[in-house]
């Protein structure tokens, strides 16, 4: 079994984005300390307890509790969201890619004792891009408990980012990311991964939080995620990470406006400012994508 790539707190952001580009994924052990962990499970708790087990869809596993909305829910995760050492590993990792990122999913995920083993999947299978790609999502999970082999940590193919999309993992090459409360696996979209099966007597509770690239539909649709009252007092790097920002030149605006004028109240009567000299300067430096062929492949779906 390879070792897992993990990391202590001091780890710099170059490091990271270097084993997220190679491996597809990283792990930074207690970026957390206890009290924060403990805030987050407690502002978890009350919607875990108003929440039912289980999902129509099998995908989703029926022992397992999940619900969105977090930055609303759980105000502690508008500082996961913008951390400073996450923030400036997306900024190497997705932002050769687009001029802004975005979130692109919030999610708690509450593994509870018998849940089986998740799909093994990709998070950019709704994109119709092939694999392998440029990143197009950033997915952090932070350990609101331990994750362990026995409690369903994550299972990942490290490398499989790198892969076409007909090439299936075998058994040796899955591993699970096993880490501390207060921990955070930091993965790109395409890496191969689900949930594991929670074999021990407690529950294994993640916290997702994604990124995508800014000129990519989210797949948590946040303006009707968190009432638009309530965006306004959230701190400002919040509100453009949610969406409340251009993603380039004009791609974004609401008649003529910046959105960001707009929510909080601050556009004049007139158009607005739709791209500084600086956004056009980013916007002519980004990689751009080029299609070469189109095929019908699918979405990565391996059950092991």
């Amino acid at each position: 079994m390879a070792m897992l790539q993990t990391f202590d707190a001091h780890v710099s952001p170059d490091e990271l984005a270097a084993s997220v580009a190679e491996h597809g994924y990283a792990i930074i052990e207690g970026l957390l300390d206890n009290s924060a962990t403990t805030a987050l499970s407690d502002q978890l708790a009350p919607h875990l307890n108003a929440t039912d087990l289980g999902d129509p869809d099998p995908f989703f596993g029926d022992k397992t509790k999940r619900f969105g909305a977090l930055l609303s829910r759980c105000p502690l995760t508008q500082d996961l969201l913008t951390h400073q050492l996450i923030l400036d590993t997306a900024d190497r990792v997705l932002g050769p890619y687009c001029v802004r990122y975005q979130v692109n999913f919030t999610g708690a995920m509450h593994l509870t004792p018998g849940e089986t083993a998740q799909t093994m999947h990709r998070d950019t299978g709704f994109y119709p891009i092939q694999n392998p790609a440029p990143p197009l999502t950033l997915a952090t999970m932070w350990a609101a408990t331990n994750f362990t082999l026995e409690n369903g940590a994550t299972r990942i193919v490290p490398g499989s980012h790198l892969w076409d999309d007909g090439r299936q993992p075998t058994d040796s090459e899955i591993v699970q990311a096993e880490m501390t409360a207060g921990s955070v696996l930091i993965y790109t979209g395409s890496l191969i991964h689900g949930g594991g099966a929670n074999r021990s007597n407690g529950p294994r509770c993640g916290v997702a939080l994604h990124y995508s690239l800014g000129w990519l539909r989210q797949e948590e649709n946040q303006y009707l995620a968190v009432p638009m009252e309530e965006v306004r007092t959230y701190p400002q790097e919040v509100q453009r990470l949610m969406g409340y920002d251009l993603a380039t030149v004009n791609l974004g605006m609401v008649d003529q406006k910046h959105p960001n004028d707009v929510l909080n109240g601050t556009a004049g009567p007139g158009p607005g400012v739709l791209g500084t000299t600086e956004m056009m300067e980013a916007d002519n430096a980004i990689e751009r994508f080029r299609v070469t062929d189109t095929a019908v492949v699918g979405r990565t779906r391996i059950e092991v």
